[in-house]
């Protein structure tokens, strides 16, 4: 029975990654609460499950009261907040760097401590990347009260939503040129659902404490990856590498303006997304990682061609205007 089944609490559990953990704990049984903050544009999330098993709550996790409530009947958290630049209330620091601990003592306050938290490849106290800083204060903070959280340090992360080859194929389809900062960084691309796949496993399963770094098949660098997207979706585009000194002054004019206009001018990046584009983002010889899991992660080539389509040439039709070409 459902109503009988245990509950996990996803925070975040409507977003990118939060989505997949969440059919997955659903289709593992678990009842599922979604902790967001806006849950009518979470509706979706109750078709992951039958009737009453997931069902997305409000809980703004800067609010001591509504992350409270949001835990009321748990037996397992899932952290999955985090942002990518800042706006408005939702800094660095509020939301993963004291967010994370708001959501790691409460739990520990009402009994539970299967917990496992989202953080990223790079979170480093030293950094000089505001986001590093914050995600690795985020880290600290969840283990000094759930010292036995599994922490999930995802490399890039791709798939049907990502933020990451669907921008710059958006790009590559209106512009002749694709302009790419710190194009011999290193990154291991990870497939969303692999990511998933490992938060279901601490969860269900139970593994071994302590902070996994989650890499793909593969390692690539910044322009290779680019140059492989444009591949997929058919684009003859000209990359460009952006000098670092000319783009960290960019980052910074964009984020100037961003503020200025409160937000009604995005920036396409800041100067802190620079500044985490000056460092390899790939898995670490010594870290425990998804062979510690006993899951193979997904290669790039059995996914990405699969919603890449809406950006080639003909879209749908991409591949039969090929074909049609090969037998003439």
């Amino acid at each position: 029975m459902i109503s009988q089944s245990p509950i996990v609490t996803v925070f975040g559990g409507s977003g990118f990654v939060g989505r997949y953990i969440v059919r997955r704990m659903a289709r593992a049984g678990w009842r599922v609460r979604v902790a967001v903050r806006r849950p009518n544009e979470a509706l979706f999330v109750r078709t992951y499950g039958v009737v009453g098993q997931v069902e997305p709550v409000l809980a703004n996790i800067r609010d001591e009261g509504s992350v409270r409530q949001a835990l009321i009947g748990a037996v397992a958290v899932v952290n999955c907040v985090g942002i990518l630049a800042p706006n408005g209330k939702q800094s660095f620091d509020a939301v993963q760097a004291e967010g994370a601990e708001r959501i790691a003592r409460l739990a520990k306050d009402a009994g539970i401590h299967r917990f496992v938290h989202l953080s990223a490849i790079g979170a480093d106290a030293d950094s000089p990347s505001h986001y590093a800083r914050t995600k690795a204060l985020g880290e600290a903070a969840v283990l000094e009260h759930q010292p036995r959280a599994v922490i999930l340090r995802p490399s890039i992360v791709f798939g049907t939503e990502d933020q990451f080859f669907n921008r710059f194929a958006a790009m590559a389809r209106i512009s002749p040129i694709v302009p790419v900062i710190g194009p011999d960084t290193r990154f291991q691309p990870v497939f969303v659902d692999d990511v998933a796949a490992a938060a279901e496993c601490a969860l269900v399963h139970g593994v071994k404490p302590g902070v996994y770094e989650l890499g793909g098949p593969e390692v690539d660098s910044f322009r290779g990856l680019i140059d492989r997207m444009l591949r997929v979706t058919r684009r003859d585009r000209w990359v460009v590498a952006v000098p670092m000194p000319i783009a960290r002054l960019q980052g910074r004019v964009f984020g100037f303006l961003s503020q200025i206009s409160g937000g009604l001018l995005p920036a396409p990046f800041t100067y802190d997304q620079v500044l985490l584009l000056a460092r390899d983002n790939v898995v670490s010889d010594e870290a425990l990682s998804f062979s510690d899991l006993g899951i193979a992660p997904t290669a790039m080539a059995s996914v990405l061609d699969s919603y890449m389509t809406p950006y080639m040439p003909y879209g749908q039709y991409a591949r039969i205007t090929s074909s049609a070409k090969n037998m003439r």
